[in-house]
């Protein structure tokens, strides 16, 4: 017995050796999770890229939504046939099946839109009736799950406002569908051409929380749903997709550019978060905001919200002073918000639209860790107290 005691202790002795803190990174910072031949970011430079296409060339070559997703899905671009028959098949999908439908209608209209398309996601995994999981079926689940999401957000917003839900037009694309079914008018080309460019620029964006959370509930071999639903949970946070409804909320506060150093220095000197500035990946500007700027640029000359534009420019212009030389600037979310405010759109579907764009890059990146599929389990550091007898209830 004194033998196998010692072996125990050894092997103990030897796992919490292995467990240093050497090897522990807060919030998996720094450490490579999976192979990926999807996107790459060059956070010194500031450079993002969608299959090594420059994302400037992208969205400046006016590749639309539906190119990128069949770049990711296909691992080339489409020619001009298949992108026609691409579209063609998006467009036939949108609709939902009529029990899903009739499911939305009992939603709360209190809840947040991002928990009625979370629930939404798993209710379709029940009218899935294909048992197969070969890449072809999967890939259809992929490419449902994209053209359905505006349809559910559309949905659910229309009839929170007792309005009725509007049919989706094949002849639409899909960023110009989606503000037809939120808003009952078809847009005019400049604002589809904006949120098109938006969702581009959403789409996807390396290893980032929700797409590796889809990628651990993939791991175990469950569902496509499954892994899109718990994608749809973790971008709902304030410090993921959620953050450009703060960055929202923080210039309304704000009201005016004379109040912004103010704001800025008060919320520093309290260690509160700037929301709109900062990201893990990057130590430059963002090129994701710097393309958003100027589309918001443009359209705070046409409405009324040029003021929040001057706001932003200014906390912009206050926040670099202050923080970058640490490396902190402008990210996506600072002038996204914007963007969809000049549209009119309610700011809690600030964060399904960020869902909607990036549902294709979920999917994607599913699709191909499966390739290869291996378990995430990772380890933990163990910080608790050393291996020590367990006490009767008497002892105690």
């Amino acid at each position: 017995m004194p033998e196998a005691k010692s072996n125990a202790d050894a092997l103990l002795k030897s796992v919490m050796d292995n467990k240093t803190p050497e090897s522990y990174s807060p919030g998996l910072e720094g450490v490579v999770a999976a192979k990926s031949k999807l996107c790459s970011i060059d956070g010194a430079a500031g450079k993002l890229y969608y299959m090594g296409y420059p994302i400037e060339e992208v969205v400046n070559g006016s590749a639309t939504y539906e190119e990128v997703a069949y770049l990711f899905w296909h691992g080339r671009l489409p020619n001009v046939k298949e992108l026609e028959a691409f579209k063609d098949e998006f467009s036939k999908l949108r609709t939902l099946p009529q029990q899903v439908m009739d499911f939305i209608k009992l939603l709360p209209h209190t809840c947040h839109p991002m928990d009625a398309l979370r629930t939404i996601v798993s209710l379709l995994a029940a009218f899935d009736h294909n048992p197969e999981r070969s890449p072809e079926a999967n890939l259809n689940r992929a490419i449902a799950l994209t053209v359905r999401f505006p349809t559910i957000v559309a949905a659910f917003h229309r009839l929170r406002q007792n309005q009725t839900p509007v049919e989706p037009d094949p002849k639409l694309s899909h960023a110009a569908n989606f503000l037809y079914m939120l808003f009952g008018e078809k847009p005019d080309d400049t604002t589809a051409k904006v949120m098109d460019v938006a969702m581009v620029l959403h789409l996807d964006h390396e290893m980032n929380a929700s797409t590796f959370s889809s990628l651990v509930t993939a791991s175990t071999l469950s569902d496509m749903y499954s892994a899109i639903s718990a994608g749809v949970g973790t971008l709902k946070g304030p410090l993921h997709g959620g953050a450009n409804e703060a960055v929202l909320k923080m210039l309304l506060e704000i009201g005016d550019p004379a109040r912004v150093e103010t704001y800025v220095d008060d919320a520093l000197a309290k260690k509160k978060k700037i929301m709109g500035f900062g990201h893990r990946m990057y130590k430059a500007y963002d090129p994701r905001a710097r393309l958003l700027k100027e589309y918001a640029r443009r359209a705070s000359e046409k409405t009324k919200a040029s003021r929040l534009f001057q706001i932003t420019e200014r906390i912009e212009e206050v926040m670099i002073q202050k923080k970058g030389k640490q490396g902190i600037f402008p990210n996506v979310d600072l002038y996204s918000g914007i963007i969809y405010h000049q549209m009119g759109i309610p700011t809690d579907i600030f964060t399904p639209i960020f869902a909607i764009a990036r549902v294709a890059g979920w999917t994607a990146h599913v699709l191909e860790y499966w390739q290869e599929n291996r378990l995430f389990r990772p380890n933990a550091l163990y910080i608790g107290p050393a291996a020590r007898k367990f006490p009767p209830l008497a002892q105690r």
